[in-house]
């Protein structure tokens, strides 16, 4: 017979644990199924720690600028500072008893172990202790917040080496001598010139025409100069065909045009997919193709009746604040409150490389997909007052993208020095649907970055 409880909540990621947590708060009986550590992939892998060391490299990269400014400077790089500050600071050396505290205090039931769908309202679950599985039934209905792994490409010779995702590079207790990076996306990026402001010999490989291939063209020109004169080593456009490695020369990269790349160690980070298969949809009357990369949900996150799916599995973006955002919606629905329909039209994320790039909306390439009739305005931060002042470090750049009809934005990119700060005002002005002519009669503050929206607004076309 199945333990009955009204909600059960399969993954207990960012996401995940604010439902369960919500939920239970609330008085309903939850239980919350995890088979890792409670928190997910942000507070333990991803977000909070790389950030850890983005900061850490960024003070580095700081302290060289200062000839030229304000006199003269040194700077010993020391990665065990950062390493042992992930460990006590962010992760409590990866074990999750303050998070899992959290929740059983608030009432809910946590179950240590890997869930799937088992039948209409049932899960069953695989203890981590390799127990006998377990179902149980849920009176009120189920979330699935599963979130996503690391995509592996097929490579010959990559399974069965000792190479990194983002969980062994954020791990990692020294910087490798030489790190070869297999994708160029933010998360490679991201570690990529860490490292390599640590001292590492980093090379990216991507096989995509640009670096960030999901942002604007002029953020992927950006970023590929910074990391340049940096001194990376950028390959695009150059696929891997194998890999071979041995305890005595690190990894071997063959590329398809005949070259070969060597490092000590190597990062995989082409990309996560959610674990669809897994998840036994087949019992909820769900079938979807075998290839599918996303878990279809309606405005209200309901992937079937009483099946809600909220965070990476639903496709809409991996990032911790789409989880949270569909949680709270799922949680008020739940809980038999008024929840407006999902909206993204103002999804924002950032790539916290430095210069940070920030996107909010539609690029333009998206609005022309869509039938926009688009008008764009971009305005080099460097040129503007702030930029010349703040001297070293002052790369990136405004850019709008608008619908002309209506006039108002539809998205936007904030490439420069804190970035990811500066796209809060373009995704109010997106969200709200400013009128472009009210975004104009604003007065800007001077001097500063978020000026340069001024100058872009004037440079629409």
């Amino acid at each position: 017979m199945a333990e009955e409880t009204d909600v059960i909540v399969l993954g207990m990621g960012p996401g995940g644990e604010y439902v369960a947590g919500r939920l239970a708060a609330a008085g309903l009986d939850v239980v919350g199924v995890e088979a890792e550590l409670v928190g997910g992939e942000c507070p333990y892998w991803a977000c909070v720690p790389s950030k850890m060391m983005v900061r850490a490299a960024g003070l580095l990269t700081d302290t060289r600028r200062v000839p030229g400014i304000a006199g003269s400077s040194q700077v010993h790089p020391d990665f065990g500072t950062v390493a042992a500050r992930i460990r006590t600071e962010a992760t409590d050396n990866w074990d999750d008893t303050v998070a899992a505290d959290r929740f059983t205090g608030a009432g809910g039931r946590l179950v240590r172990g890997r869930g799937r769908l088992s039948g209409p309202g049932r899960v069953a679950v695989k203890p981590s202790d390799d127990g006998p599985e377990t179902e149980y039934g849920a009176r009120v209905g189920i979330v699935i917040a599963t979130g996503s792994r690391p995509v592996i490409p097929p490579l010959e010779g990559l399974a069965g080496s000792p190479y990194w995702t983002n969980r062994e590079a954020v791990s990692a207790e020294r910087p490798p001598r030489s790190l070869l990076v297999l994708g160029g996306g933010p998360v490679g990026l991201e570690l990529a010139q860490v490292y390599a402001r640590f001292g590492t010999a980093v090379t990216v490989v991507e096989g995509g025409e640009r670096l960030l291939s999901r942002e604007e063209p002029e953020s992927s020109r950006l970023i590929t100069d910074v990391l340049t004169r940096e001194g990376l080593v950028v390959h695009v456009a150059s696929h891997a065909t194998r890999v071979a490695y041995d305890d005595a020369h690190g990894f071997t990269l063959f590329l398809e045009d005949g070259e070969e790349l060597t490092a000590e160690r190597l990062l995989v980070a082409t990309g996560r997919a959610p674990d669809l298969a897994s998840l036994g949809l087949e019992h909820a009357g769900i079938e979807l193709d075998p290839k599918a990369r996303a878990l279809p949900v309606d405005e209200k996150l309901l992937a079937a009746p009483a099946l809600w799916a909220i965070g990476d599995v639903t496709g809409v973006g991996q990032f911790t604040h789409v989880a949270m955002y569909q949680g709270q919606l799922a949680a008020r629905t739940i809980l038999g409150e008024e929840a407006p329909p999902t909206d993204y039209r103002a999804l924002p994320h950032v790539t916290f490389t430095d210069p940070e790039i920030g996107s909010v909306g539609l690029t333009e390439a998206a609005a022309r997909a869509e039938g926009i009739d688009v008008s764009t305005g971009i305005a080099d931060l460097a040129a503007g007052a702030r930029g010349w002042i703040h001297k070293a470090g002052n790369e990136g750049f405004i850019k709008l993208v608008a619908d002309a009809r209506r006039q108002v934005l539809v998205g936007a990119t904030s490439a420069g020095p804190a970035g990811g700060e500066m796209l809060y005002g373009l995704a109010v002005a997106i969200q709200g649907e400013v009128p472009l002519e009210r975004l104009r009669q604003m007065i800007y503050s001077y001097p500063t970055f978020h000026r340069t929206v001024e100058t872009a607004l004037a440079d629409l076309s």
